[in-house]
């Protein structure tokens, strides 16, 4: 009996929806929030990104009218959007940390490591030396980012190449340059 009246105050709901009634959304969104709320916590483990997906869903189902999606089982429905939103969410900051990781790894990978003690006087003579040992666009490409603290994009378009070109440039710069330091120690 219970579940029958259920269902049609949930049928009624959803051709109320259908009407563009506000109240009806109103009383969906008081029924629904605190239970999608504590589904999305438990997949995201974020109190305010759980809120922020639920929000975002109920904004959806009203502006972009997925309330004509609803079928009689509306709750199901609504736990099955929001476990993939929360998934869509979980994803992206994954892919968010790999690329923060990869550009880190890049960065540490291209930090200028000569082991050149700074206190020697013949420092500026000896660095000068070592770069005199590079060519071309190795050259080029490390005197520009490092020297004149140029960005990637700006060196690159400096000297008429890619970023990837550059960065092949400036690696290359820096194995020949530390192969160059391990030899005369």
């Amino acid at each position: 009996m219970a579940n029958q009246q259920e269902d049609n105050i949930t049928e009624n709901l959803i051709e109320r929806l259908r009407t563009g009634d506000l109240s009806a959304f109103d009383m969906l969104y008081a029924r629904y929030f605190k239970l999608l709320s504590v589904s999305a916590y438990f997949y995201l483990q974020d109190e305010n990104e759980a809120m922020d997906i639920i929000q975002n869903l109920f904004l959806d189902i009203w502006e972009k009218r997925l309330y004509e999606n609803f079928h009689a089982d509306v709750k199901g429905y609504l736990f099955l959007a929001v476990r993939n939103r929360c998934f869509n969410s979980l994803k992206a900051k994954r892919r968010q940390q790999q690329r923060q990781s990869a550009y880190n790894l890049l960065h540490e990978n291209d930090i200028v490591d000569l082991d050149i003690d700074l206190q020697d006087p013949n420092y500026a003579a000896n660095l000068k030396q070592l770069l005199e040992g590079l060519k071309g666009q190795r050259k080029k490409a490390l005197n520009l980012v490092y020297f004149q603290h140029k960005k990637y994009s700006e060196a690159a378009e400096e000297m008429g190449i890619g970023i990837n070109s550059l960065k092949t440039h400036l690696k290359s710069a820096l194995k020949t340059l530390r192969k160059t330091v391990e030899s005369q120690k």
